[in-house]
């Protein structure tokens, strides 16, 4: 696997492991809430500069039925993370508690909890969608026993179930 490869796919289990640290925040607490929060912040943002070839492929080439999903997907995605990244700097008391950021704390709790559920969904949408290529990179790192892929695919339906569930 390439370097920049490696960077990104590092960078993916990341932010994935951020997201469910941000899920519960009645486990952990505000002050590290806000910390995973502002991390996953900068996570984001390597992660568009990373795969900056999409927004320069984004007018070009057929749009198959797929690919309008995952670019409708993509847009929502990055709108939500938009709504988070700001009303989450707003609500601060502690990480970015420095900036003279006053009022507006009713809109942001709301477009933080719409944010935070909407963004959830479609970040699940979002990795459920590239889960074929998250497959094809782990069978090119190692060739994998038929045993050991029945138990991955069985505990990711076993994850995208509890997911559903929770989400009803």
């Amino acid at each position: 696997m390439k370097t920049k490869a490696k960077i990104k796919w590092t960078l993916d289990v990341l932010m994935t492991a951020a997201l469910f640290f941000l899920m519960g925040y009645q486990f952990w607490g505000e002050t590290a809430h806000e910390w995973i929060g502002a991390g996953m912040l900068v996570l984001f943002v390597v992660h568009q500069v990373l795969n900056r070839s999409w927004y320069k492929n984004l007018f070009q080439g057929r749009y198959t039925p797929m690919r309008t999903l995952q670019c409708l997907v993509n847009v929502l995605t990055l709108a939500a993370m938009f709504a988070l990244m700001y009303s989450g700097i707003t609500m601060s008391r502690h990480v970015f508690a420095f900036l003279p950021i006053r009022g507006g704390l009713m809109l942001a709790r709301r477009l933080h909890i719409l944010g935070s559920y909407w963004g959830y969904l479609l970040m699940s949408l979002h990795l459920g969608l590239h889960w074929g290529m998250v497959c094809r990179l782990a069978a090119k790192k190692r060739s994998p026993k038929r045993k050991y892929q029945a138990a991955g695919l069985i505990i990711s339906l076993l994850i995208a179930a509890y997911g559903v569930r929770v989400f009803i």
